[in-house]
């Protein structure tokens, strides 16, 4: 793509002048038709070492209001990135409904970088493609536009702006060891760079090769590129993403009427299967954080069931040190303006904790569905985009396990009004709670589709009979026990 690039010609003076304030007015203009839309703008800038991708942004933003915009300069990632899933870092600048994000490098610069240096081998360089090609569609089909823009210059050009730079003491730091390699293993890099265009470009999200030789040209081929596209990001405005066909590999799941619910221990078999189990839970734990395998602990479940008792069991035997449990409410403005699954990406956790988190992005499929929270093609499209996610986890390395607990009618209602009659537990029950109990026939329907489509192989679920509060905590400490042993041995 890059090597059969033909560069547009430049215009005279005049022109690219003339051009430039009409890009200027236009960008002006969308700016506010953006943040009435609510159009979330993500524009990566990527491309050779000294081609001039800070000072351009420079330029392009003077014409956007401050409020607006965000600028983040993406270098190596840090040791505590680096204990995280590779597009963690990226996943966690993208921007509020309404305003601009531009990334100086980004995801690009990182992939390209490591295979030249020999990190990343071909298996591992066509799973970050697949991670970027991924996280680039999700964004598109939940409303984003995506810009992507590298900068191009010459192995000439670019040796001359770096001897440039390491001529002043002032700009010497501008140059370091990558923009070096890069000139001097320029058709190397230039390969590297062609395939990964290559290989990441598509019509919902393409390249776009900016000839950066001259900076006021290079401005302008940036302003105009932005305003076309959010010209374009206009016109589709709220128009409906394709449902994608699932491709992961599925476990068969029961329905919820065929649980069984009618198993329960005795209190001595209890006291001693929780014990046995904490103790080797914690002799797991202390392997994991020396290992660094991360684990994630998805608990969906009816209200009442008993989430909260179950997860209070595991973390009883957990060191508080290496995990946290995340009570996922409605979302904040700032989450709720933003891919609904940003505010699960930014709590992931480090290689070798826990996280623990009571409701999940499930919430999308199914009270976000029912309550009319998003449009049927946003919870239609979320079965695909939530294996895409847990995928990238568990091809991070991550041990996911996903618990529905599960009671009847009768069972929730006796601990509804245990709730309401009992003093210290009032604070337990909500108005909501009861109105959620009059949509329970919606809400299994709901809850079955989410478990046909959603147990994959990597990340199945599993059902915890609930009506024996003892039962399912003993089965849920079994099973974290038994698939933290498998992902240790």
């Amino acid at each position: 793509m890059l090597k059969k690039w033909i560069p547009a010609e430049k215009p005279e003076k005049e022109e690219l002048k003339e051009r430039l304030k009409e890009a200027e007015r236009k960008l002006e203009q969308y700016q506010l038709q953006m943040k009435e839309r609510k159009l979330p703008v993500l524009v990566l800038v990527e491309g050779w070492g000294s081609a001039g991708k800070g000072s351009i942004i420079g330029k392009v933003i003077r014409n956007i209001d401050p409020r607006f915009f965000r600028v983040a300069t993406m270098g190596e990632p840090t040791a505590e990135e680096k204990r995280r899933p590779f597009m963690y870092r990226y996943v966690a600048q993208i921007p509020q409904e309404g305003k601009f994000e531009f990334l100086d490098s980004g995801w690009m610069d990182e992939i390209v970088r490591e295979r030249f240096t020999g990190e990343l081998d071909e298996e591992d360089y066509a799973k970050r493609v697949e991670s970027v090609r991924r996280f680039e569609r999700q964004l598109v089909d939940n409303g984003y536009l995506l810009v992507k823009l590298f900068f191009h210059i010459t192995e000439k050009e670019q040796r001359k702006r770096i001897q440039h730079l390491l001529e002043d003491r002032d700009t010497e730091w501008r140059v370091n060891p990558w923009d070096r390699q890069q000139n001097e293993n320029y058709k190397k890099c230039e390969d590297l760079f062609d395939r990964y265009m290559t290989d990441t470009s598509s019509p919902s999200a393409p390249w776009y090769i900016v000839d950066a030789k001259d900076r006021k040209w290079a401005e302008l081929q940036m302003m105009e590129t932005l305003c076309g596209g959010l010209e374009v990001a206009f016109q589709n405005y709220r128009t409906a993403a394709p449902i994608l066909q699932n491709v992961f590999p599925l476990v068969k799941m029961p329905q919820l009427s065929e649980v069984d619910l009618d198993k329960s221990i005795s209190e001595e078999d209890y006291k001693k299967e929780l014990k046995e189990l904490q103790d080797r839970l914690r002799e797991l734990h202390n392997r994991l954080y020396r290992k660094k395998v991360p684990v994630i602990i998805a608990y969906e479940g009816w209200d009442a069931a008993g989430k909260g008792g179950n997860i209070k069991r595991i973390t009883g035997a957990l060191d508080p040190r290496g995990y946290e449990v995340h009570p996922i409410a409605s979302p904040e403005p700032k989450e709720k303006a933003r891919h609904y699954l940003w505010r699960f990406w930014t709590r992931l956790p480090k290689t070798g904790h826990i996280a623990i988190f009571d409701r999940t992005w499930y919430g999308r499929v199914m009270v976000e569905r029912l309550e009319g929270f998003c449009t049927e093609n946003d919870w239609k499209r979320a079965y695909n985009e939530i294996n895409e996610f847990e995928k990238e986890l568990s091809e991070w390395g991550a041990v996911i396990i996903k618990f529905w607990v599960q009671i009847d009618k009768d069972t929730q209602l006796a601990r509804f009004t245990e709730r309401q009659n009992t003093p210290e537990k009032q604070w337990k029950i909500t108005d909501e709670d009861w109105r959620n109990r009059e949509k329970w026939d919606q809400y299994e329907v709901a809850v079955n589709e989410m478990l046909q489509k959603t147990s994959t192989t990597y990340a199945p679920w599993y059902i915890l009979p609930s009506v024996d509060k003892k039962y399912a905590r003993i089965e849920a400490l079994k099973i974290v026990v038994r698939e933290l042993e498998k992902a240790l041995d």
